[in-house]
């Protein structure tokens, strides 16, 4: 089913990715700024959650949804981002990418497995532009990328956990988007502070306070400016577009992540990046163009 704003919200949400194509750069910064092993993650977790929590408290009252009765796709997306964040502390920024980025296969078949959706030869033709895209820009070194140490084994699982909960922002009913983003920063906070339990022989121990104190502007500001509004847009359009275009939409972040990368690390940028950004482009274009229309049920 076709959104009446399918164009605008695609176009929003693409861009909206894009701009986390360079998150990898604030979770260095604040590696930098002495949060170490994560913990610059944790913090913008819960500062969203006491950026956003008088609201919920005030929709409680009133009697709305806040995003405390969404445990489990609060858990999904959230440690689903939460993964992705500190794979990047942890191995290369493109493996990060390329592995957790290969949403759009997993969203595929959870559709098809819990969904009952049968996609045509649209979704083929787009799936395997994208996907081929990711191989030639990352298949210099490797045919097939497979995981070579904890940070690509977390960055694959960021993506697998991701995938099912735009399934689930797909299906659930909520009060507009503000529980999504709430249980998102909630719920998310607390999968972080277990996997950094877990993870802390790579990861390290509890940094001083002064670097807390050092970076909290910083980490205001990540949060208002760049952290809550786009993610609003992400986990908003899944409800609205479907989470398999959504995964492929998504991808635009690994082009400006490459970018970014190369332009600001050793990182390379040669035909491969070319070749296969353009692919990845051109498979999201058709995604959204080759949407199948249909009429809303009333």
């Amino acid at each position: 089913m076709r959104h009446p704003h399918h164009y605008k919200i695609s176009i929003a949400l693409a861009i909206s990715a894009g701009a986390w194509g360079v998150y990898w750069l604030p979770q260095r910064i604040l590696e930098e700024g002495g949060l170490t092993g994560g913990w610059g993650t944790i913090s913008q977790m819960i500062i969203g959650v006491l950026l956003l929590l008088p609201v919920a408290l005030w929709r409680k009252i009133k009697k709305k949804d806040t995003g405390f009765e969404l445990p489990l796709t609060g858990m999904l997306i959230g440690g689903g981002f939460v993964c992705y964040a500190l794979s990047f502390l942890l191995t290369d920024v493109v493996r990060a990418l390329i592995l957790f980025y290969m949403t759009p296969v997993w969203t595929t078949i959870f559709e098809i497995l819990f969904l009952k959706k049968k996609h045509g030869w649209q979704r083929i033709i787009t799936l395997g532009l994208a996907i081929g895209g990711l191989w030639i820009v990352f298949s210099k070194d490797t045919i097939i990328p497979l995981p070579q140490n904890v940070g690509d084994l977390i960055a694959l699982a960021g993506g697998i956990i991701f995938a099912g909960g735009m399934i689930r922002l797909e299906i659930i009913k909520t009060d507009g988007v503000f529980p999504i983003i709430f249980s998102f920063f909630f719920y998310g906070g607390l999968f972080n502070i277990i996997v950094g339990f877990f993870l802390v022989e790579y990861l390290g121990q509890l940094p001083p306070i002064e670097a807390f104190v050092s970076m909290s502007t910083f980490l205001i500001m990540l949060s208002v400016f760049y952290f809550i509004p786009t993610g609003i847009i992400i986990l908003w359009s899944p409800s609205q577009l479907g989470a398999g275009l959504c995964s492929i939409l998504f991808l635009s972040e690994i082009l400006v992540g490459v970018i970014s990368s190369s332009l600001l690390t050793n990182e390379p940028f040669g035909w491969r990046e070319i070749v296969g950004s353009s692919m990845i482009i051109f498979g999201g274009i058709l995604a959204v163009v080759l949407t199948p229309k249909t009429k809303a049920k009333n």
